[in-house]
């Protein structure tokens, strides 16, 4: 069997491309392939491997942990979830094309009732450079409501349970009404007596005070890729919120990476930028200097008559590229230190130095 192709080889755009060119190329490739349209043999299949393959870069998470893991980080996906919050009759609006007929991708474009689950849920995590230089594990702590096991989300406490509200009938809500000139009309609000549960809990639960979920805390552990660019959002399945009724599979927790603030550099894609001081002597006369990476040390030299805020770049010495096999680069600002304070030596120097030097004609 033939190893599946790269999704953005199989649109025919750049990794960096944005959402309107993979649009763009997604509706003329679509437009050339479906078999509405095309009967040539294979046509079907290579119109499902381009819907799949706009499914996946259209959606930024999708797009994320596809970059980060390739065909792998999107495996778990089902067909509602790569097509089900795609609008293909906006996509192909007056073409005179219709994507809603039957046929064999029917079930890819039509919109169906999703089944409930729990929501999703995001946090943020702050990832020294070390860790995205080198890549490895990050620990996660997790604070999420979950259903309280004590009374099973009944809130009621254990060995007991909640009665049916015998104002609203368990419905939660009181209609009211009213004829006027003919005219019925409908009032509806909350019960007050149960507050919208149906139900009252005569006895709450002592461990969620009868709400029927806890907050419970978890750690769990994250690989960060290596290089992974501010904003990548690693996606762990199951553990979002829990869904309102058992039985129902929870949400999933995206994990977003962002670059911790660190003293030593400012992160800028692949590239790191760094300050460094010099004397005004050795920016004059020139001079070398250790600087610090990410992995050692290196020494560079300050050339003579260096100016100030002269940028030195030092190829290769940032980060490895997210998904490649490069390095971006360091830029060294150099910054001029003018001494506040001279000792009479250094005075007289500075004083021989400016007499030695060429006057400028007023």
């Amino acid at each position: 069997m033939a190893e599946p192709r790269d999704y953005y080889e199989v649109l025919g755009v750049a990794r960096d491309a944005d959402e309107r060119a993979i649009k763009d190329a997604f509706r003329q490739l679509a437009l050339k392939y479906h078999p509405d349209r095309n009967k040539e043999p294979g046509a079907t299949d290579r119109f499902k491997e381009i819907a799949e393959a706009y499914a996946v870069l259209s959606d930024p998470k999708k797009r994320a942990e596809y970059d980060a893991g390739g065909r792998a980080g999107v495996a778990g996906f089902s067909a509602e979830d790569l097509f089900g919050g795609i609008d293909f009759g906006d996509i192909f609006s007056g073409l005179g094309f219709d994507f809603g007929t039957a046929g064999p991708f029917d079930r890819f474009f039509r919109r169906r009732a999703k089944p409930t689950r729990g929501e999703n849920i995001e946090v943020i995590i702050a990832v020294p450079l070390e860790r995205i230089f080198h890549g490895g594990e990050e620990a996660v702590h997790v604070a999420r409501p979950a259903v309280c096991q004590d009374c099973g989300g009944s809130g009621a406490k254990k060995g007991t349970n909640p009665r049916t509200c015998p104002k609203c009938g368990g419905a939660g809500q009181l209609v009211r009404g009213q004829r006027k000139q003919g005219v019925t009309l409908q009032q509806i609000t909350t019960c007050p007596d149960c507050g919208g549960r149906g139900a009252i809990i005569d006895t709450p639960c002592p461990e969620c005070a009868g709400t029927g979920k806890v907050v419970r805390e978890e750690t769990l552990t994250v690989r960060i890729p290596v290089g992974a660019e501010d904003g990548t959002a690693l996606r762990i399945p199951g553990h979002g919120l829990q869904a309102d009724k058992p039985g129902i599979p929870a949400g999933d927790l995206f994990v977003v990476i962002r670059t911790a603030n660190d003293s030593r550099f400012e992160r800028r894609g692949s590239d790191l930028y760094r300050t460094e001081t010099v004397d005004v002597v050795d920016a004059v006369l020139g001079a070398s200097m250790n600087v610090p990476l990410l992995d050692g040390r290196i020494s560079i030299d300050v050339p003579p008559g260096t100016q100030p805020d002269t940028i030195l770049r030092l190829r290769g010495k940032g980060l490895p590229t997210f998904g490649g096999d490069s390095r971006g680069d360091l830029y060294v600002r150099l910054q001029i230190h003018v001494p506040e304070r001279l000792s009479d030596r250094q005075r007289r120097l500075f004083q021989q130095l400016k007499a030695a030097s060429p006057r400028k004609q007023s």
